[in-house]
């Protein structure tokens, strides 16, 4: 999208001034963002549900995951649809930098989102979905939404806070959508995409999730409902049970994770050109989906399936190790998409089978598979994706139960909390860990990034020679004039620091060179450093200033430890108010 396009005009200035000043106005700006949200939902919903039935011959009413065998010339359409991506790939190959996806554009920029990310990321996940891969739309949602969201807000100029409630409104939005559930996709941009619960986002985001979900319902876009019931009443022993398996499903999710990173790490090891890797795994994925066609597509219909059906524990075993390999294999080969539906059915599999497992136990405490199934599909998603909260509002608005909603939640919390101590990220910010991030949630920490050493130094700071004597230093900086003094060699490289203090203190001849009280000659800013690292700097080092010199060791300023906390803790409080929506 041009700048042109996005630069303000006058009516858009006057917009901009009444959205910000404007609650209620704010409110209804997010509305026509979840109308379009729900829009777009529909529309990859059943565009995705197109592709699929033409390549494998589905009925209206049929999830391909849902069947229970695939003719296998059939199959051929996942490298066909790795065929297709290569081709993604080749026309973007000189776009060096990798698509922004929602998470990362509340977290680092700001909410802004390029509308060729939003085009990218939901076009390879729409197709790698739509042939089959073992991934879910729900990136796709995601992006739409929330890139939507962005292109509005950057056209009429909000302010940063604001755009990011905007953009996390319209990716909730969206994934309320596709489920039918506007509380779940309230509290997947609240946990999720904006990364924080507040008075000031609560109504935009609500206003455009129940927008979103009216508008799907309206077009007659099938949600995708998880059809299941708690099965008996729950006693105390249920909550220390499910929350142990809270605990197990954390262990596999960050297993999981580790498996996808290592793949992807072990295909790029093999130099394998990146187009062609997406057509290679689709070819690996036939003979799992000859083996299961439960394991391809995000799994819905294999979900409906599976839960209470009645399945012999080796069978749900062996779904579960097939669907995790599909998964692994899909993300690892350059299929686009995520593992929120996908940890749903793992989840839903892993609770049905440590149940059977459990009930082989003679005179031991007798468990519901379907309790099992809801809880473990909760645990396990919470720790892929995160949002604990968010994972027991789905399961409270598929089952209407608040009984088993409860038992859930004790799980999600447990699940939550050993992959915050033990790993301490999602899917989606592990991945960005791996590229060199520093990313834990969508917390916004982009203007650490923006405040470097540059926008902070005091340029021109006092310099001396390092062969300047004792008695010449304590004429030309006597004390109260400067608290330290930058050595710069006769090249004008820096050559360390000395303490005004520590010069007039000294007791030895005054004929000495001040080099020999010099300190910290190895210890510098780099002047792109953000503040962040700049603290870790001080911290480390010990010291109270430091200088900040370019790549070949010139001096460009100084900065003070005292200087940098005050402006650290004058940001926290601006981005406080900002975030809280006060004066």
């Amino acid at each position: 999208m041009s700048e042109r396009f996005l630069r303000p005009t006058g009516i858009v200035s006057a917009a901009r001034r009444i959205f910000r000043s404007s609650e209620a106005s704010f409110i209804l700006l997010a509305v026509g963002v979840g109308i379009a949200a729900g829009l777009l939902a529909a529309m990859l919903g059943a565009t995705a549900h197109f592709f699929q039935s033409t390549l494998y011959g589905l009925q209206v009413d049929d999830r391909l995951s849902g069947l229970a065998h695939i003719p296998p010339v059939r199959l051929l359409a996942l490298p066909l649809g790795g065929l297709v991506l290569a081709g993604i790939v080749l026309l973007v190959r000189n776009h060096k930098r990798t698509a922004i996806d929602v998470v990362e554009a509340n977290a680092l920029h700001g909410g802004r989102i390029p509308f060729r990310d939003t085009m990218l990321v939901s076009g390879q996940t729409l197709v790698s979905n739509g042939c089959g891969a073992s991934v879910g739309l729900e990136a796709a949602y995601a992006q739409a939404g929330g890139g939507i969201a962005s292109l509005i807000g950057q056209w009429l100029n909000l302010r940063r806070n604001d755009l990011r409630v905007l953009v996390g409104a319209g990716a909730g939005a969206a994934i309320g959508a596709a489920f039918g559930a506007p509380l779940t996709g309230a509290f997947y941009a609240f946990e999720i995409v904006i990364g924080a619960y507040t008075p000031a986002s609560i109504a935009p985001v609500v206003a455009a999730t129940l927008a979103a979900v009216v508008t799907a319902r309206t077009l007659g876009a099938t949600p995708y409902l998880i059809a299941a019931t708690s099965s008996q009443s729950l006693a105390t022993v249920d909550y220390l049970l499910y929350a142990v398996l809270g605990l197990v499903c954390a262990v596999v999710g960050i297993a999981l994770m580790r498996l996808v990173s290592f793949a992807e790490a072990s295909v790029r090891r093999t130099k394998l050109p990146e187009w062609a890797r997406p057509i290679v795994g689709g070819t690996l994925l036939i003979p799992i989906a000859l083996a299961s066609p439960h394991a391809l597509s995000a799994g819905h219909g294999a979900l409906h399936l599976t839960i209470g059906g009645e399945l012999a524990i080796g069978a749900l075993a062996l779904i579960f190790l097939l669907k995790c390999l599909a998964s692994v294999v899909s993300l690892g080969f350059g299929f686009r998409g995520g593992l929120f539906f996908a940890s749903l059915f793992l989840g839903a599999l892993l609770g049905q089978i440590l149940t059977g497992l459990w009930m082989l136990i003679p005179g031991v405490v007798p468990l519901s598979p379907v309790d099992a199934a809801l809880v473990g599909m909760a645990a396990l998603a919470v720790a892929v994706v995160g949002g604990p909260m968010t994972m027991s509002l789905l399961v409270l608005e598929a089952t209407h139960d608040f009984g088993i909603t409860a038992v859930v939640l004790t799980a999600t919390l447990c699940s939550s909390a050993l992959v915050r101590e033990r790993f301490g990220y999602s899917f989606s910010t592990w991945r960005l860990h791996l590229r060199g991030e520093v990313i834990r949630s969508a917390r916004d920490i982009g203007w650490m990034r923006s405040l470097t050493a540059r926008k902070m130094m005091r340029a021109a700071p006092a310099t001396a020679l390092p062969t300047l004597s004792m008695s010449d230093f304590r004429q030309q900086f006597p004390l109260g004039s400067t608290s330290r003094v930058l050595l710069q060699d006769r090249s004008g490289l820096y050559a360390g620091l000395v303490p005004t203090a520590a010069v007039f203190a000294d007791l030895g001849s005054a004929e000495r060179a001040i080099s020999e009280l010099a300190i910290l000659q190895n210890v510098v800013l780099s002047p792109e450093m953000s503040i962040a690292s700049i603290m870790e700097a001080f911290d480390v080092s010990g010291a109270d200033d430091l200088a900040v010199v370019d790549e070949d060791r010139r001096i460009l300023g100084m900065l003070t430890e005292k200087y940098v906390r005050k402006r650290y803790a004058d940001e926290i409080d601006r981005s406080q108010r900002d975030l809280y929506g006060e004066n």
